[in-house]
């Protein structure tokens, strides 16, 4: 086996115990954080609605060229206007904020790929729903179809 089938295989490998990993991996935050980015109304709740209409705002943004499908650069690009503004008013030393930036950026690329679950190199807007349709359901651990404080009670197989 080649050195480039090797590596592929590892990265796809790692891809894939990523999206296992959990809720802290594959959902874009942590409910605190989801419902701070998507109560549109500041109710304490983000119905669906709301966290559709947020990723349809986001994934336009995100789309700079407005072409209907994300690149990596694109991704990523969107990705540290929000990163940058995290960690501006983050408590860490600079040196911690350095190092926080560089793992973040290195994950955004892995998520790219996995996101890209036709591998083309581009992210359409049907991919980026399905990711987040995935991290809406982890979050309501209800199903009450509306994430609040009460989801973040309820114990999960993986959390407990």
């Amino acid at each position: 086996m080649n050195l480039r089938k090797m590596l592929s295989g590892a990265v796809s490998a790692l891809a894939v115990a990523l999206v296992a990993a959990g809720p802290a991996l594959s959902a874009p935050h942590e409910l605190s954080a989801f419902v701070s980015d998507y109560d549109a109304n500041k109710d304490g709740e983000v119905t669906v609605a709301e966290f559709d209409a947020g990723r349809t705002t986001r994934f336009a943004a995100t789309d700079a060229n407005s072409d209907g499908w994300v690149s990596a650069t694109e991704y990523l690009a969107e990705y540290e206007v929000r990163l940058d503004a995290k960690l501006a008013v983050s408590d860490e030393s600079a040196e911690d904020k350095v190092s926080h930036r560089q793992r973040e950026v290195r994950q955004t690329h892995v998520r790219f790929g996995v996101l890209d679950t036709d591998k083309d190199g581009k992210m359409s807007k049907a991919e980026y729903d399905a990711s987040g349709a995935r991290a809406f359901a982890q979050q309501d651990r209800n199903k009450d179809q509306k994430i609040s404080a009460a989801d973040a009670e309820i114990k999960t197989a993986r959390s407990e």
